[in-house]
């Protein structure tokens, strides 16, 4: 991959041994250039403000601030800025914050040093990264999400049928409203909106023959 300058990099960790091995690695490449290191989030907000940069590397875990917060305040006074989460932590929700907060990636501080070469490439390209185990995970836990759970097939097997909600609680035992909110569920894991949608559904998935 190749870019027609180097790229700007700025450091943002709160450990100098960890800065200082991270801008060994990558001033090693003649297409990296790291030009700006912080300590903390205050110090980032304003090296930001000053520095022309290509891309952030930022830690979970600052003196001042929690990094992903760090990411959040960034994202929101520029948008379009790219951030790299490097951490220690193999937590999903921190991955699921970033995500939210904005970041274009999550390494793990562990990884091979090729693996976070390869994330500034693919982000400032216009990609995005994550450490191969945290993409599993996070493949595995969207799956989990939108997959139905027993309960919900069986309702969803019955409404496909023609029964109503009191038609249905009643058959499982079950109360109205706990029907409605077993519906919900389903249309909202499976973006289905109609009668015939749900029909179709259930018959491409064998819940029902016709």
């Amino acid at each position: 991959m190749s870019f027609p300058r180097p790229i700007r990099i700025a450091l943002i960790d709160d450990h100098v041994l960890v800065r200082d091995g991270v801008k060994a690695l990558l001033s090693a490449m003649p297409h990296f250039e790291v030009v700006a290191q912080a300590e903390s989030g205050a110090e980032a907000l304003e090296l930001v403000a000053s520095t022309e940069l290509d891309l952030l590397l930022v830690d979970v875990g600052l003196k001042d601030m929690n990094g992903l917060e760090l990411t959040r305040k960034l994202c929101g006074l520029y948008p379009g800025i790219k951030i790299l989460i490097l951490s220690m932590y193999d937590n999903q929700e921190y991955v699921r914050t970033s995500i939210n907060a904005g970041a274009f990636g999550y390494v793990l501080k562990n990884a091979p040093s090729t693996e976070l070469i390869a994330a500034i490439e693919a982000i400032v390209a216009g990609g995005s990264f994550y450490s191969p185990e945290i993409a599993r995970k996070l493949a595995t836990n969207i799956r989990d999400e939108n997959e139905l759970t027993p309960r919900e097939l069986q309702v969803l097997s019955m409404l496909a049928k023609g029964l109503n909600n009191k038609e249905v609680a009643r058959e499982l035992d079950i109360s109205v409203r706990t029907v409605e909110t077993y519906r919900l569920s389903i249309r909202r894991k499976l973006n289905i909106d109609t009668p015939a949608a749900l029909v179709k559904y259930a018959l491409e998935h064998g819940l029902i023959s016709i």
